[in-house]
Formats: C-alpha cells, sequence, structure tokens
C-alpha cells in the first residue's frame, strides 16, 4: 500500500433545487457527530431554490471548522431518499467506486482523529474553513475493496444492533406520550403553581464546582461557554431532584429545562429559574413528561413575551395547567419514563461506544492490508 491523495477518488456534486422538487421537509442540518439531523432554522418564507440536494451515497459537510468545539460537520446520506442541506454545504460522492467504498470513507471521517486533521489544517482570521481542496488534499491509505467491505460490515452489524435498541426506546417514549394524551382528555387541568415552589439558592465562594448548562435536548450539559469555575459564588443552586429552567425561548424555540435525577448538587448561570415540586403531590419526573412534549414547545413559544428577547417567566410557569392524577398514576407513568431516561442513556453510550469503534475498524484494516 502506499498513500493517494483522497482527490482521486472523490468528485463534487452540485445539485441545486432549482425547481422546488424539494420541500422544506427535505431540509437537513449537518451535525459534528456525523450525522443528518432535523433543521433548527427558521424556515417561514424561505426561497429553497438555491437549496443544494444530496442524493443517497453522497456526502455533504459544512466547511466552517471554527466555533464547532473542534470538529467537523459532515454526514453521509445512507438513505434512499434526497435530502436538502443549505447552500453553504459543499456535497460530494466517490468517483472511484471501484477503489473505495462510500461506507468504508464514512468510517474513516467518524475518528476522532480526522476531526483532529480537519481542525489543524483549517486556515483564514475570523472564520476558520476546511476547503474542498483541503479535503482533497488529504493522504489516504487504501486497503483492497474485500478487505474494505470486511470491516464495513462489522461497523453495519453493530450500527444495526444499536438501532433496533434504539427502536425500542421511541416504542417506550410513545407510552409516556400516550397516556399523557389520555390523561389529558379525562381529567379536568389544574395550575401548578400551587404545586411546585421557587428556589433561588446561591452557591457561595466555599460552594460546588459542578456547573452545568441546560441544553434544548432537555438535559444538563457540560457548558459550551467559558466558564471560570473559581468564580461560581453567585451561580444557582439546583438540588437533586429540583427543576432549572432556561426563560429565553426565542433562539431555539424550545422550552429548555433539565431535572436533576443525580445524588450531588448541580450550579447554573443565575438567570435561569430553579424550583422544586411538592412530592407528595406532583412528581417531578411527571412534569417533565409535560416538558417534554412538542406541544409544551409550542405552548412556551406562545406565551413568551418581550422585543430582543422572548422570555417564559417564572410567572407564566406558575399559570401552566396540567392534569393532575393521583400520587400512584404518577409513580406507575413516572416509572415507565425514568425506564426510556435510563435506556436513552444506554443507547447514548451505545452511540459513543461505536463511534470510539471506527479508529479501531480503520486500523484493523490497514494492518490486515499490510500481511496480504
Amino acid at each position: 500500500m502506499k498513500l493517494n491523495k483522497l482527490g482521486n477518488y472523490i468528485e463534487l456534486v452540485d445539485i441545486r433545487n432549482r425547481d422546488n422538487l424539494l420541500t422544506k421537509d427535505a431540509i437537513v442540518g449537518i451535525s459534528t457527530q456525523k450525522e443528518f439531523i432535523p433543521t433548527k432554522a427558521d424556515l417561514e418564507g424561505v426561497n429553497l431554490v438555491s437549496y443544494k440536494i444530496v442524493p443517497p451515497h453522497c456526502f455533504a459537510f459544512v466547511a466552517d471548522t471554527s466555533r464547532r468545539g473542534d470538529k467537523m460537520s459532515l454526514a453521509y446520506n445512507k438513505t434512499n431518499n434526497d435530502l436538502l442541506v443549505s447552500s453553504i454545504s459543499t456535497i460530494f460522492k466517490i468517483s472511484s467506486t471501484e477503489k473505495l467504498l462510500s461506507d468504508y470513507l464514512y468510517i474513516y471521517f467518524k475518528r476522532p482523529e480526522f476531526d483532529r486533521y480537519a481542525r489543524f489544517n483549517s486556515w483564514g482570521s475570523a472564520r476558520e474553513t476546511f476547503s474542498w481542496d483541503d479535503m482533497c488534499d488529504i493522504d489516504i491509505d487504501l486497503p483492497s475493496l474485500p478487505i474494505q467491505q470486511k470491516y464495513v460490515d462489522i461497523y453495519n452489524a453493530m450500527l444495526a444492533n444499536q438501532q433496533s435498541y434504539e427502536r425500542g426506546l421511541e416504542d417506550l417514549k410513545l407510552v409516556c406520550d400516550a397516556y399523557i394524551e389520555d390523561l389529558r382528555r379525562k381529567m379536568p387541568c389544574k395550575r401548578i403553581g400551587k404545586y411546585i415552589e421557587r428556589y433561588d439558592v446561591r452557591n457561595g465562594e466555599k460552594g460546588t464546582r459542578n456547573v452545568m448548562g441546560i441544553s434544548i435536548n432537555k438535559e444538563f450539559r457540560i457548558p459550551t461557554s467559558k466558564v471560570n469555575r473559581n468564580a461560581l459564588a453567585n451561580y444557582k443552586v439546583v438540588k437533586p431532584r429540583q427543576i432549572a429552567f432556561v426563560q429565553t425561548t426565542h433562539n431555539e424555540k424550545v422550552f429548555a429545562y433539565a431535572l436533576n435525577n443525580t445524588s450531588e448538587d448541580i450550579v447554573v448561570s443565575s438567570v435561569n429559574e430553579v424550583f422544586s415540586t411538592d412530592e407528595t403531590q406532583l412528581l417531578p419526573e411527571y412534569l417533565s413528561m409535560f416538558f417534554n412534549r412538542t406541544e409544551f414547545d409550542r405552548y412556551a413559544r406562545y406565551h413568551s413575551w418581550g422585543s430582543a428577547r422572548e422570555t417564559f417567566t417564572w410567572n407564566d410557569l406558575i399559570e401552566v395547567e396540567i392534569p393532575i392524577p393521583d400520587i400512584k398514576v404518577q409513580h406507575a407513568i413516572a416509572d415507565i419514563y425514568t425506564a426510556y431516561i435510563a435506556r436513552k442513556k444506554i443507547n447514548e453510550k451505545l452511540k459513543a461506544q461505536l463511534k470510539d469503534l471506527c479508529p479501531v475498524l480503520i486500523k484493523g484494516s490497514l494492518e490486515e492490508a499490510k500481511k496480504v
């Protein structure tokens, strides 16, 4: 084997949605996890003519690598459908299918080594970019096609197992959503204000350094912005089983909240609200099930107020009305919800393990090729 330029095996694809054959339902975003994801962009009144089509078995990437957590946004269309992406994306496909498999290249891209390479070879001042020319200039070792196929099959078999587990996960969520919808129709709704209590305890000089952000995925996450962990005195404490939420709803169009289901205190920005529930009458897990519904995101957006920043405040929250069944009934449905959350975390670990496997597969294929 010898190193070859990747540009010898790939070619650009530039097909625009000129006839508007694809609608906004086909629009996707490109994640740093190397997957297409539902877009978060506001598509109201947007002309889709200039959008680029990603045909099946094609790759798409965003050249800008700045402010993406030192990762590159890239994805591979493994579906049988055309997708639409922003015109700033670069689309390409394999031109030498007799020498390079698309699935093998996708595994190559999913390695953290590729992200580091792309970041190191990104150029610019205000925005650093990894261009099409940079992509073509990658030196790559290629084992024979049968060896590539062997390692692709291993990856795909493990991916199929993970996806099967993920489908079962969605069934559990469907049960939770259906149960809530049934309760909503059969029971009168009550204001939650009398069941929740606002909480404003500051961390202090000797408090915890367990600082977290609140994600649009409705969970705590490692802060994406730089935080001085030696200056957390004014941060708000979120005790175990308490809930924190972000008041602004404009940016991501969702009600961003998180339940502290750990055994440790967490601190969050002082602009967030923190509260607890009266657990003799309202379980935080049961309340979380309502907050997780897309219907509640729409409710929070509709009841957000402001000009530059639209906010859903504490006073808006206490006016929310939900059905509140007997605490035993809440425990029963909350147990299913808790199982859903636990399985969701396992699924995330499976996905992480699958990604960790990519460097091993590429290395294994190259070592096997050297022995031939």
